[in-house]
Formats: structure tokens, sequence, C-alpha cells
């Protein structure tokens, strides 16, 4: 019997269509499932007549494979992923490659391919967007790990991702947890993407009294510019959905939002590397607050808002909101990016910043026309410092700005909460401001904890201390981190 080029582990939904992806592609693929009556099925119903090879326990996958072995897990994060390693170790040879496409946390990876290197394996944590569709017709895909199993899987994963230009939304990240990093941020874009397009259905909704039907075609609409987007698209498409009476779906569903965790440790991240990636946090926080739902309406009956009366042109005013969400957008990632920067400088990775945003254009969640500025700026300077410094998107925020500002402005007055547009724009705002108030915050912690400070009129670099209540002396706490 034929050998397969490669094994996958996990038969949900996404594990399925990317085994139906990978032979409709010419590659022979063994399939294992802990349930194994999931193989069973599948082997004679989906895959009927496929070059599929069912295997009905670790043993036999492994012998099923061609070496060296490439073996593909899509199994749930965390101790499962731990735990099927410890159960292929006995029957894998040095130099097999075990690959995980699950949402892993990038610390995770690399402790795993590090363990895998000390067996004389190679180790793979690719991430995976664009969901059932995505895995099937050819997702995103963002492989990192030891850059000897590159060579290997490249063909297959290749082939298998969506295609854009003739380019594959595939290439290698670099080494450890990088790939499963830029998936991390990825999806962390992803919540501030659907946070800010959540906010302009808001406005919509609360202040315009605008039916679903109309916002979709507003929606439609923005998605023949510099919003085309997976996003804005279904979008579109959810506020044209009816219920089984002929209402509007969206007004059916609880507005409760959940979340799996990588927002989340996208902002932990961020926290531990000094990245103000204020927008994604927020969206973070705005999913947390939502699931509060009990006690939101009870302080909606407690709690005044002080709201002004909104009069304003509807037209005017969609258009000053497409471009709120325009540049906030643009600020989100601009977020992502510093945040990928400062990450690969932490652990010596070399990340080509344009080359992700080709991964990005096609395949993934958050795939868009505006990916394509994203790459040529990097193009241009592979060491642009923040993305808002790349030509095209400082004119493009500077045409934005009056109708940004007016937007949050409108939302504040009238008691409507916008805190990915308003973070945004804060951020904007502090970035711009070559003297803030921190100086008042540093004078403050050298107060009470003589933490020094440095001086507008002596060279960076030199600290001081001043004796505030006459009783502290000269002696200092030490410097402080800046």
């Amino acid at each position: 019997m034929k050998k397969a080029d490669i094994g996958l582990v996990g038969l949900a939904v996404m594990g399925e269509n990317l085994v139906m992806n990978m032979e409709s592609k010419g590659f022979t693929v063994a399939v294992y499932n802990r349930t194994t009556q999931k193989v069973k099925d599948f082997v004679e119903g989906r895959a009927k007549g496929k070059n599929i090879i069912g295997t009905y326990s670790v043993e036999e996958l492994v012998g099923a494979l061609e070496k060296p072995r490439k073996i593909m897990l899509m199994v749930k994060a965390g101790q499962p992923v731990d735990s099927f390693i410890e159960q292929v170790l006995p029957y894998l040879e040095k130099g097999d490659i075990l690959i995980d496409g699950g949402n892993s946390h990038y610390p995770d990876t690399a402790r795993r391919a590090r363990y895998a290197e000390s067996k004389g394996l190679l180790y793979v944590g690719a991430g995976v967007s664009g969901g059932e569709e995505g895995a099937l017709k050819g997702p995103s895909i963002m492989p990192g790990g030891s850059p000897a199993a590159w060579p290997y899987v490249k063909p297959i994963f290749q082939a298998i991702a969506a295609q854009v230009d003739g380019q594959p939304c595939c290439d290698w990240v670099g080494e450890g947890g990088a790939g499963h990093f830029v998936k991390m941020v990825h999806n962390g874009i992803e919540y501030g993407d659907m946070q800010l397009i959540a906010e302009a259905y808001l406005l919509m909704r609360d202040l315009l009294d605008m039916e679903p039907r109309d916002m979709a075609r507003v929606f439609a609409d923005w998605n023949k510019g510099e919003l085309d987007s997976y996003l804005i698209e279904i979008t579109a498409d959810i506020l044209t959905a009816q219920d089984s009476d002929g209402s509007p779906m969206i007004d059916k569903i609880l507005d409760t939002a959940g979340q799996k965790g990588t927002g989340k440790w996208t902002a932990i991240n961020a926290l531990d590397e000094g990245v103000p990636l204020t927008l994604i946090a927020e969206a973070v926080f705005a999913r947390a607050l939502s699931s509060n739902k009990d006690l939101r309406v009870k302080a909606s009956g407690l709690l005044p808002g002080s709201v002004s009366a909104f009069s304003m042109d509807r037209e005017l005013f969609l258009q000053q909101i497409r471009k709120a969400l325009y540049a906030s957008k643009i600020v989100s990632y601009t977020q992502g990016y510093l945040l990928m920067q400062a990450a690969a400088r932490t652990h010596g990775w070399h990340l080509n910043y344009g080359g992700i945003a080709l991964m990005w254009r096609g395949g993934c969640i958050i795939r868009s026309a505006f990916l394509d500025k994203i790459m040529e700026a990097y193009n241009t300077d592979p060491g642009l410092e923040n993305l808002l410094f790349a030509p095209y998107f400082a004119r493009a925020v500077a045409d934005c700005l009056p109708d940004w500002r007016a937007t949050v402005s409108t939302a504040v007055l009238s008691g409507i909460a916008l805190p990915a547009m308003t973070s945004a724009l804060a951020y904007y705002d502090g970035l711009r401001a070559a003297g803030s108030g921190a100086n008042m915050i540093q004078a403050q912690r050298d107060y009470f904890g003589a933490h020094t400070y440095e001086r507008v009129d002596r060279p960076r670099g030199q600290f001081f201390h001043t004796n505030w209540t006459g009783e502290g002396g000269n002696t200092a706490a030490g410097t402080y981190n800046a």
C-alpha cells in the first residue's frame, strides 16, 4: 500500500476540511482520531474513494507515513497536544516532524519545539486561519518552529494555502513559537476589527435608527472601497439574514460576545513587552463587559447618561463613521505590528513584516485589500518604526482625522460607548504629543518612592532625585525603565 505524504490527527470540521484540501492538491493523507468511530465514518463517507487512509491507532498512523514522517495535530490547545506528543514519541525516529495546527499559546510551542528537538525530532507550530471554509478552500498558514522542517512541509502548506496574485498565503515565520505568536497577533487584530465594526453598527442602529437591511446596503457599499474585507463582507450578509418569522436575525441575537483567549493573550503579551496595544485590549474588555448582561440591564435603569439630543444628516454621519472606522483600523494594525516588532527583539526572531501582510491577504479572517498597503509599506522600508509613519497611512489618517474626531465626539455627547474608536484616537493623539503629562507621574514617583527622573536640561540617561519633603535625604531607590 502506498505510504501517505502526511498524517493528520483530529477529525473535527477543521481537521476534516484540511484533509480534503490536501487530498485535492494531490497528497495522500493518513488520518487518526482518538474516537476511532470518527475515522470510520469519515473514510466510509466524505472521504470515500479519495487518497485518504484511515488508521485506528497511533502506531498504525505512524506506520502509514513516508519518512521523514509528518504528523499534523488539529486538536484542542493545551494538555491534549502534550498528551499526544508523549503518546506518539515511542514510534517516531530521528528527523520525523510534528506539526501543531491549533491555536496553541506561543510559549507552549517554543517549549514543545525544544523538547521535540532534544529527542531528535523537528517541530512546527503553524497558525491556521480562515475557519472551516478556509481550511477546505485555502487558509492562511503561519508556520514557525524548527527551521529544518520547513523544506519538508513547505510543498504541502503552500499548495493548500490561499493564493493571492499567484502567491501562497503561507511562508516561514521564524524559530520557536514565532508562527503561533504571529497567529496570536492576527487573532488580536481580528478582535479589534470586529469591535470596530460592532461600534459602527451601534452608531447606525442607536443614533440613526437604521433598519438592518439599510445598514446592510451601507456595509456592502463600504466593501467596495478602502474597507474591502472579509469581515465587512460578512457583516452585510448578517444584516440581510432573516429569522424563521421573517424578522432580522441580528435583532434576535443576545448582545453577549464570547472569546477563546487569543485576544487576551495578545493584550497580556503587550503588557509584558510594554507596547501600547490599547485598541485590542479595549476590544477584549468590551467582550468581557458585554458578557455581564444582567449587570448592564440593571445599570441601564440606575445610571444616567446625560445624553445630548442627536441631530445630523444621515449621509454626512455615515461618511464620518466610515472614516472613523478606517482610521481606527489603521491604528489597530499599527499596534499589532509594534507588538510583533517588540517580540522579535525579545526572542531574536527575524520577522518579515511585509511577508506577514502577504500571508494575511487571503484565506484568513482579517483578509482585506488594506493589507496590500501594509505589505507595500514594509517592503519599501523594512525598518519602518511605526505604520503611521508610512506615507500612505500618514495621508490616510490625516484625511480621516476631522471625521474621526467628529464621530467620537458625537458618540461621547450622545452616551454611546465606542471603546475601540476612542482608544484608537487617544493613541494617535498620545503618539503625536512631543510633550506629555508623564513628567508629573515621574515627579510623583520620585516624591513618594525616590524613583528618580531625567531632566530636560540634561542628556538622556542621567538620573536625578529631589528631596521633596526635606526628610528623604539624597538616597534614591534606583532608576526607572522608560
